[in-house]
């Protein structure tokens, strides 16, 4: 009982516990329970999943309220709901590498899942060093809000540019160092095939891997303007840490229903942009012109909520009437010549 009352991170051993606990009981009823068999998902069921991971991330940021406070617990949902607009940037991504891969959508949401268990992991080392950061040097918070600033400027005068699988040099690189097949194998990420020159048999990539690698290295992308986001938030391990993940446990649910319609959500990029000036230059404000005081936690989550639904519901009311492109109605071109 001692050891779970101890401080991890600043946080009781029992809260890690209890979400660590949240995390492996969604993964296991959704990869064990809701998809046995690889098939493709539908958006009413996309959309209804969506509900019910929500539904789990607000209740469980109702429950950080109750056990470590008010201001926690707004911390809590300012960081998810900047990760969850963060996130539909990511869908439009993960989008672009499924189709360069070819991977039919029945296999697209089983990759999901083992890409967003990796991102578990990275993410909450990338979160470790950066509280271990700007908890030992405290001037560090300053260069993330510029950053963050310098971001959401950099966003509001950029024209969006498709991202290039094909071109991307690791990519290329990947395919070249190691045999990769020509076809996908089903679920499979490694199979035996006879290598070309010697006909033993070797260990094999499968398009499937590939796509997988790729999407995790797109996240650490994406990371880079997620985690200083939320730390500009708040310092807490734990608070940081569980809002994104509760973001992104939805998300592959959240992908089927936002593939299909994603090129609707065109306005809530200045949206975003707005949101990351706002969360750095907060820090600034805080500092400089309330001597010191903490910025209310009340009005960085109104400002944040407001803006992100002012984002989606703008976009929506522009596009109306656009119709919804499902995955996979185009044929994808391989990516490589693959090495059998």
């Amino acid at each position: 009982m001692e050891f779970l009352s101890m401080d991890w991170l600043g946080t009781p051993v029992w809260f890690w516990l209890v979400f660590l606990a949240i995390v492996i009981a969604l993964t296991a009823f959704d990869l064990g329970f809701l998809h046995k068999e690889n098939k493709e998902m539908g958006v009413a069921e996309s959309l209804k999943l969506s509900v019910f991971y929500i539904g789990i991330a607000m209740a469980f940021g109702a429950w950080i309220w109750l056990q470590k406070g008010s201001q926690a617990g707004v911390e809590y949902y300012t960081g998810y709901f900047i990760e969850k607009a963060l996130s539909i940037d990511n869908i439009f991504v993960i989008s672009l590498i499924f189709t360069a891969f070819a991977i039919p959508p029945k296999y697209q949401y089983r990759a999901l899942l083992w890409g967003i268990l990796a991102v578990i992991i990275l993410r909450g080392l990338m979160i470790a060093g950066g509280v271990a950061l700007v908890s030992g040097q405290a001037w560090i918070l300053y260069l993330f809000a510029a950053f963050l600033i310098f971001t959401g400027i950099k966003m509001l005068f950029t024209d969006d540019k498709p991202m290039d699988v094909k071109g991307n040099p690791f990519v290329r690189w990947l395919s070249n160092h190691i045999p990769v097949t020509a076809d996908l194998h089903g679920e499979k990420f490694l199979v035996k095939v006879p290598n070309e020159k010697t006909g033993k048999m070797v260990n094999a990539a499968t398009p499937l891997l590939l796509a997988l690698i790729v999407i995790n290295l797109a996240d650490l992308v994406f990371a880079v303007d997620s985690v200083p986001a939320i730390l500009a938030i708040t310092t807490d391990s734990f608070i940081v840490y569980t809002s994104n993940i509760m973001a992104i446990l939805g998300l592959r649910a959240l992908y089927f229903a936002l593939a299909a319609m994603v090129h609707r959500f065109h306005y809530l990029k200045y949206a975003l942009a707005l949101v990351l000036v706002f969360i750095g230059s907060k820090i600034f404000i805080a500092d400089f012109v309330m001597g010191g005081g903490k910025f209310p936690p009340v009005i960085s989550l109104a400002v944040t909520f407001g803006l992100i639904a002012g984002g989606v519901i703008w976009s929506l009311m522009k596009t109306k009437g656009e119709p919804l492109h499902p995955i996979g109605e185009d044929d994808a071109d391989g990516l490589v010549e693959p090495k059998g």
